[in-house]
């Protein structure tokens, strides 16, 4: 149980809160992005909230936790990818107001999907130890 908790706690993140943080003016309805952008990302929280009940329906009710962390990985893990090459391409965590999301000091994004990955290979590595019954 506490390994499909876990793995559900990053299909959150991305499926849920995300959307929640960036369906307002700094990021959808943000005037001074591009429409193209703007549908980009709106196109971006419709996939992953997609992939994240898919994500869950796997764990919960397919009990497939290893194919439900490998999306979360995916997901959270292209973040983290874009973040770490966000000089290369003029990217930034910087809000329009000249704020960033912190928690403990580290970006909101980076904190939160590490964290996603990490309780994903705990959740598959506990999955791993348990005995399997045989047909």
């Amino acid at each position: 149980m506490i390994a499909k908790l876990f793995v559900t706690i990053g299909i959150i993140f991305y499926a849920v809160v995300v959307p929640v943080l960036e369906i307002n003016q700094t990021h959808v309805f943000n005037p001074a992005w591009e429409p193209h952008a703007r549908l980009h990302e709106v196109w971006q929280l419709f996939t992953n909230t997609a992939i994240g009940a898919f994500s869950l329906w796997l764990v919960w009710l397919k009990g497939n936790l290893r194919l439900s962390s490998l999306l979360t990985v995916f997901v959270t893990g292209g973040f983290l990818l874009a973040y770490g090459l966000r000089q290369s391409y003029g990217g930034s965590m910087v809000l329009t107001d000249g704020s960033e999301k912190l928690i403990l000091g580290v970006n909101l994004g980076l904190f939160a999907y590490t964290l996603a990955i990490l309780l994903a290979a705990i959740a598959v590595a506990i999955d791993r130890r348990q005995p399997r019954a045989r047909l």
